[in-house]
């Protein structure tokens, strides 16, 4: 959650006049609540002038926001769709812009979605203004940065193996994380998908287990091809995700099928905890 401590540059805004309204931020707007303020100008800078249209705009970028493609992806997204209440608006500086398409564009390409001409960063006025402006450096300087999920073919669902082929396989792998998958279809006939990492295996360098799971987690929301793949009823489905970090990118390589015959995976990872890898 970030609240609205990023920097004003101090310059002259542009009124609002009295075409404009606050209004609260709406419960269905689930990605811009808790972002520090509770009310929102209507029309926005976006040019929505109904709560429903806004509502229905904003609802499919949601999917993208749980990505974490870009630490700012919300910030940049709710000053635009649910500007704060304040005497001028505040658009989002061009360098957040730029910050945040650079990060999160090829995750909408792997969606098969070109960055809209709609967030053109050519519109957003330069650091110069009075804008939101980007904390990356600041950010990166005090949290841990992570490998981020790289948008992949689609590996293979093996079902044909041995526990000592898997040995091997974990011996030149970096993680290899127990996945339960799961899908509903929601009020807009969209599907969406419920995610469990149960178990972890392996583990790369400092990296904590849940940072491993929630790492995955965002690669099966980037992989969305992948995932729907993996999940082709509403049944839950059970796989062993097997991959490698390289160049700071999360890579899946191996993609497993764990069922409660399998006894070779269950064998594999019990005989994991005394293997040595040659």
């Amino acid at each position: 959650v970030f609240a609205l401590n990023v920097f004003l540059r101090v310059a002259s805004g542009f009124d609002i006049g009295l075409s404009t309204k606050c209004v609260v931020i709406p419960k269905e707007m689930s990605m811009c609540q808790k972002i520090g303020y509770s009310e929102m100008r209507l029309p926005n800078l976006m040019g929505h002038t109904s709560m429903a249209e806004v509502i229905l705009k904003s609802t499919t970028w949601q999917h993208l926001v749980h990505t974490d493609c870009h630490p700012h992806l919300r910030m940049f997204l709710c000053s635009l769709f649910a500007p704060i209440c304040l005497d001028t608006f505040i658009h989002p500086c061009r360098s957040m812009c730029v910050a945040v398409r650079d990060s999160c564009a090829p995750v909408l390409l792997c969606h098969g979605h070109p960055w809209p001409d709609s967030l053109d960063c050519d519109r957003f006025p330069g650091d110069e203004d009075m804008c939101l402006a980007s904390v990356t450096k600041e950010y990166k300087h005090l949290h841990k940065v992570l490998p981020k999920p790289a948008c992949q073919t689609c590996p293979a669902v093996e079902e044909f193996f041995t526990h000592k082929r898997l040995l091997e396989v974990f011996c030149y792998s970096n993680f290899a994380v127990k996945v339960k998958l799961s899908k509903r279809s929601t009020v807009s006939d969209e599907q969406e998908y419920n995610i469990e990492c149960q178990v972890e295996f392996i583990t790369q360098g400092s990296l904590l287990p849940y940072e491993t799971q929630s790492m995955i987690q965002q690669w099966l929301l980037i992989n969305e091809k992948c995932t729907q793949r993996m999940t082709p009823t509403h049944r839950p489905m059970v796989y062993l995700l097997v991959g490698n970090i390289e160049e700071g990118s999360i890579l899946v390589n191996q993609v497993y099928r764990w069922q409660r015959k399998d006894s070779q995976l269950t064998l594999a990872t019990q005989k994991w905890r005394y293997h040595k890898c040659l």
